[in-house]
């Protein structure tokens, strides 16, 4: 039965919180210069009801997900049975409508605190701020215009049937799907739970910096929007960074491409807004200081909003093409965004070409010496690290451009894009160390050409010392590497020593050194994980894996044989089989598993132990986490013995492909991160060789496959699965151990006599690639004919790589996070102080 209710009811909700939107932006612009307030009142409800209508069509989606409702089209095309719950919330943003929605949950969130914060800016503050909502509800309208058949939206509310053309629906029009076709297998990750709400919060909080500005600029406030604006900015900024980092450590930990940033196209969308918010930010202090940098300050946070909508038409829109494996497919959005950017630009230059010779400005030339210029100089640094940055990530615009005005363009983006954009960041990252070093002794204090001698000297030789210790030890030969690893020493021993002076008088002044300190942190852990990372797992036998792989994939992997150790720099490394991941205990041999009871419930066909130590016997049952995923399991042993296993991942998918995904032993001066390339079909048929009888008695040795192999017994069977046995019939099994490298294995063939007729039910052990069955029995001399059968053994193509000193990057990222939360302390606690004196 179609559930309709919820389907109604959520558009029904899309449509009040588009109209209540409008209203509450009409209204709160109309409260501007109201002076008894009604308007301001009207207002206020308006947008209540917005947030209420909001919150309710997330709930509304969540039931539909949760319900398994696949008569829609977006339970349908993201979510299953089989998907655990922290699995089922993620799906509600993998779609764009969904992250549309996620997007606009938060502006509903900010915007009930943002009207209880600040009522001498809420008029003009929230008329902007509730105007971009508008344009972001009317990305999920699914509305059709009549006679114009022009759509507004892409609906999440959409019908299965209305959606799809497949035949089914005409035969059986309230046909519903049994499940639906999943997650994506890479976002299958628990940090696609919790990075994509941080980073919308990110682009949530990019819009209150701007609506101050544009407030600002619509009331003749030129300079007061600065302070309530601060501390949101510095806000948005320190959520952003940890979104896009919590990116960057999914991609690690997920994808197969050896790292944690690829500058894709869609990286690079949202690491481009923000640098300027960034840049934003230290002009925004530099005019709180010294009235400076107003202009800059303006031009910064209006661009930082613009770039984030023009980073969602980037990934929205289907321009990227295949230039990006993270951007969407184009759902007929791509005129509506346009619409959305060109609004807010054109609003934007308005706005500020109509005061611009309003807005105060220094007359004075800035002097080297002053707090001013160097703020200005790490702003335009960051600048343009951004130009750099987006302007090739733009060619495919570009191309679409031309092209829609007739002509053709030839242009593409960089063949090898990391090596294009590391290259020209490598230099804007050292000048940034550089900068962010000696601008804080200039923040600080007055400074003269002596005093800054004075100031830098004993900063410049412990930073040349440290630099050289390390060049030495690490081995740094590079001279780029040298430049930038010396400029973060820099960095680091100039923001601690600021950071010891301003922490004796007051911690909460102490907020730009330590996330300085982060910041340096960051560029030694990308420059040592990143630029010294070392492929162990080199291929010198001199063959080749595969014709089909590149020459540099064939010699950066190795091929392991099950249970063959294999010498890898330090390390041995011992592939052990395929692996399933339960619930209760660990991992448990694959080979091992004799059927499934379930989609998350497999049987076990023989005795085994688990990788918790744990005995299972014949016949258990084990709750597995997901029936998508296998893990190998890869033994590694060093020169000193000590050993540890990693579980690299491949997700089975028949709909969206198979998805290897990295394992990674970490320490802390490195991670080993390993992942395999490739390993043999599994629905590829098996290749025996041809059967080899032997005559065995029982206690008797043998060989198979070069092991050794002793027959056990032979054990007679009351019942037999899939067979019924008749009072004449007969079923025996053999028991046969055998040695393989590091266990000992049973098997167990059936001999079977039934109506007359013999039957064989041979045993296979996978890790010796051996199988066995019983021929014949010779009760007149107590023995038997086994047939023996070998296949090759299984296998897998891995690589491993070393990553040294990649714990320094997260361990700035942290003191990053840290900084921006002292600083975002110290101004928001000042701009409390002026509300409640009435200054703001």
């Amino acid at each position: 039965m179609i559930h309709y209710i919820p389907g109604n009811l959520g558009h029904i909700l899309v449509i009040l919180a588009f109209v209540s939107s409008i209203v509450a932006t009409y209204a709160f612009a109309k409260s501007i210069n109201d002076d008894r307030h009604s308007w301001a009142r009207f207002a206020k409800g308006a947008f209540y009801v917005h947030a209420i209508a909001i919150f309710g069509i997330v709930i509304t989606l969540f039931v539909m997900i949760s319900g398994h409702m696949f008569e829609y089209h977006y339970v349908y095309q993201y979510t299953s049975k089989l998907l655990p719950v922290y699995y089922q919330i993620s799906s509600f943003w993998n779609g764009q409508e969904g992250s549309f929605l996620l997007w606009m949950f938060w502006n509903a969130v900010l915007g009930l605190i943002l009207i209880h914060t600040n009522k001498s800016w809420r008029a003009s503050m929230m008329a902007v701020f509730t105007f971009t909502q508008a344009f972001l509800v009317s990305m999920i309208m699914g509305v059709v215009i009549p006679y114009l058949n022009i759509k507004i939206g892409s609906s999440p509310f959409m019908l299965l049937r209305d959606v799809l053309n497949d035949p089914i629906f005409q035969m059986q029009p309230d046909f519903i799907p049994e499940d639906g076709k999943g997650l994506n297998p890479l976002l299958q990750n628990y940090w696609m739970v919790i990075h994509p709400p941080t980073l919308f919060l990110g682009f949530a909080t990019t819009v209150i910096p701007f609506a101050y500005a544009m407030a600002g600029l619509i009331t003749g406030r030129l300079k007061e929007w600065i302070r309530p604006a601060l501390p949101w900015a510095q806000f948005s900024a320190a959520v952003l960074g940890v979104g896009i980092l919590m990116g960057a450590y999914w991609a690690y930990e997920t994808l197969n491409f050896g790292g944690y940033w690829n500058w894709d196209p869609v990286e690079n969308a949202i690491y481009v807004p923000w640098l300027i918010l960034v840049a934003a930010l230290h002009t925004m202090i530099a005019f709180k200081k010294s009235n400076v940098a107003l202009k800059s300050s303006i031009i910064l946070v209006l661009a930082t909003y613009i770039l984030i909508v023009y980073s969602t038409f980037l990934t929205r829109s289907g321009v990227l093409g295949n230039a990006s494996v993270h951007s969407f497919t184009d759902l007929g959005l791509s005129g509506q965004l346009l619409i959305y950017l060109f609004v807010f630009i054109i609003l934007s230059v308005i706005l500020a070409a109509r005061v611009w010779k309003q807005i105060p400005g220094s007359k004075e030339e800035t002097s080297a010496y002053s707090r001013e210029f160097w703020i200005f100089m790490g702003a335009t640094v960051l600048c343009l690290m951004g130009f750099q940055v987006i302007i090739p990530t733009s060619i495919p615009v570009w191309n679409e451009i031309v092209e829609a005005f007739g002509g053709s363009s030839n242009l593409a983006p960089p063949a090898d894009q990391v090596e294009f954009y590391t290259q020209f960041q490598l230099y804007f990252a050292i000048l940034v160390a550089l900068l962010s070093g000696t601008g804080q002794f200039f923040w600080w204090n007055k400074m003269d050409k002596e005093k800054l001698k004075q100031e830098l000297s004993i900063p410049i030789i412990l930073s040349l010392v440290l630099s050289a210790v390390i060049f030495m030890v690490a081995e740094v030969r590079d001279f780029w590497y040298l430049l930038l690893l010396t400029a973060s020493v820099y960095s680091i021993v100039a923001n601690l020593k600021i950071f010891i002076s301003v922490a004796k008088s007051n911690i909460k002044l102490s907020g730009g050194a330590v996330a300085h300190i982060g910041v340096a942190m960051m560029l030694i852990g990308v420059l040592f994980s990143s630029g010294y990372s070392k492929i162990l797992s080199k291929n010198n036998t001199g063959l080749l894996w595969s014709k089909e792989f590149p020459d540099e994939i064939n010699q950066d992997n190795l091929l392991l044989f099950v249970n063959e150790p294999r010498q890898m720099t330090d390390y041995q490394m011992t592939y052990r089989g395929l692996r399933k991941l339960t619930t209760d205990h660990g991992y448990v041999d694959l080979n091992d598993i004799s059927d499934a009871a379930s989609p998350l419930e497999l049987i076990i066909g023989r005795k085994t132990i688990s990788s918790t130590g744990e005995i299972l016997e014949a016949g258990d049952t084990v709750q597995i986490i997901n029936a998508e995923n296998s893990y190998f399991e890869v033994v590694f042993e060093n020169a000193n013995g000590k050993t540890f296993t990693l579980y690299p991942r491949i997700q089975i998918n028949e709909q969206m492909g198979n998805v290897y995904s990295p394992d990674i032993n970490r320490t802390l001066t490195a991670d080993l991160y390993t992942h395999v390339r490739t390993f043999p079909d599994p629905d590829q048929e098996v290749q025996w060789s041809e059967i080899e009888e032997i005559t065995v008695s029982p206690g008797s040795q043998f060989f198979i496959n070069d092991y050794v192999a002793k027959f056990i017994n032979i054990e007679p069977l009351s019942k037999l699965d899939g067979i019924t046995l008749g009072p004449g019939d007969i079923a025996v099994k053999a028991i046969i151990e055998i040695q393989g490298e590091f266990q000992t294995y049973t098997a167990e063939p059936i001999y079977v006599i039934k109506d007359k007729m013999a039957g064989r039910v041979p045993d296979v052990i996978n890790d010796l690639a051996s199988r066995i069955t019983i021929q014949s029995i010779q009760p007149e001399n107590n023995s038997f004919v086994f047939g023996l059968s070998t296949t090759q053994k299984d296998w897998i193509i891995i690589e491993a790589v070393a990553k040294p000193w990649i714990n320094v990057l997260w361990l700035g990222t942290l003191l990053l996070v840290v900084g921006f939360g002292i600083a975002i302390s110290r101004r928001y606690t000042e701009f409390q102080k002026m509300r409640d004196k009435g200054m703001e």
